[in-house]
Order: C-alpha cells, then structure tokens, then sequence
C-alpha cells in the first residue's frame, strides 16, 4: 500500500490517540487518595463495565441513547459510592476525568505528520462536549471532529461511520479509519472503510479471522507504510 488510494484518514480518539485508563485512573486516585492500586483498578473496572454495558444496552435497543457524559456521571457515582464517597461536587469532578485524558506519546506529532498529506477527522463516542474538552487537554488537533452524538448511537452502529463518509463528501473506500480496537475497525469496514489497526496498550487486538489493511506499532510506523520516502 505504497501509494493508497485514500483521501482522508479518520482516526479513533478513545484509546487510539488518547490513554483513557490513565485519565480515568487519575480521577480515582484524586476521588480517594488512600486507595491502594488494586482497588483503584477495582473501581476502574467497575466505571469500565458500566460505560461497556450501557453503550451496548444502547446498540441493543434496550436503552434510549443518552450521551457519554451521562453515561461518565453515572459510572462515577457507581465508582464513589463503591468508595464511600458522598460529596457530590468530587463526583462531578470524577465524571469529568473522562475529559482529561493523556495523549499516547506519538500522538501529537503523529496527527501533524498526516495532517500535512491528508484531511483528518476525529470520530468518537465521546459526546460532542466531552470531545471538545478531550481534545484541548490532549492537544488533538483535526480538521473536523464527530462525536457519535450526531448519530444518536454509538460505535460500531454503521451510522457513526456514515457521519465520516458524509463529510468527506468521498465513497467509504476513499478513507483509512485508524483505531486501536478491532470492534472498531470491523464496524468501519462493514461500512467499506478501509483499516489500520495500531497496537496500544489498551486496545482490542485483531483475530486470526480479521483482515485489515494495515498493521502498526504506532502513528510514526503507519505513516511511514501510507508515504515511506
């Protein structure tokens, strides 16, 4: 794929370009400093299961949608309440973690490097205000940014990929959708996306079944396979 034949790259925010465990981590430790590391990551489940169960409760048609931040303040209310913590106002402060999370190391200078060859679109699940605040902590910068909001739904719903393809104004085959998960990726090629999987930390590593077109260890090593001079 020396020469790919795409016109814009979209990229996964959560977890792709930004450590959402880490953020989320930090407003654990800040909610109940005396926590030791186990149960930190005890209460880090617990958010992250909540946040998995009700989006898929969503995709099911189980729940109405509602946006990821209320989605956020209900997980931390099950998070302080787990930790004994009853003050609303650091359960408020606990939500929005999930707005203050820190970009992988290679991100920023990664975006630079493809915003010079091809226009760039953030697509999350994150709301759009949650977006806006995620992306100014992280120093994101795109040239259009989608929240699933728009959408009513959640990723892998076909319809926060078609958000992507409507403001491209391009057929899906024309854009590379980046993600660390292969939920994600899976989502976007049943739309005709193509894929490039990069490896994080924290992701969803692809299966012997999965087919993606690209594989990466991270932003620098992706782009050098779209433009390798």
């Amino acid at each position: 794929m020396s020469e790919p034949e795409i016109d814009a790259v979209v990229f996964d925010v959560l977890g792709t370009l930004v450590d959402e465990p880490a953020g989320i981590r930090g407003g654990i430790r800040e909610l109940a400093p005396a926590l030791d590391d186990p149960g930190v990551e005890q209460l880090l489940s617990l958010w992250q299961q909540h946040i998995d169960r009700e989006q898929r409760r969503v995709l099911d048609g189980a729940r109405p949608y509602v946006t990821s931040h209320v989605l956020d303040l209900e997980a931390a209310r099950l998070v302080a309440e787990a930790a004994g913590v009853e003050d609303p106002a650091a359960v408020a402060a606990l939500a929005l973690s999930g707005r203050r999370l820190p970009p992988w190391p290679d991100t920023v200078a990664g975006l630079a490097r493809f915003a010079g060859r091809f226009p760039l679109i953030g697509l999350s699940n994150a709301s759009r205000t949650a977006l806006l605040g995620l992306n100014a902590h992280a120093g994101l910068r795109w040239h259009q940014a989608l929240s699933a909001e728009d959408a009513r739904t959640y990723k892998p719903d076909p319809a926060v990929y078609q958000l992507a393809v409507t403001v491209s104004g391009r057929p899906p085959e024309r854009l590379l959708m980046v993600a660390a998960h292969a939920w994600d990726l899976r989502g976007a090629q049943a739309l005709g996306l193509r894929t490039a999987y990069v490896a994080r930390p924290v992701g969803d590593p692809p299966t012997s079944a999965d087919t993606f077109d690209l594989h990466a260890d991270d932003l620098a090593a992706l782009a050098d396979q779209l433009d390798p001079v």
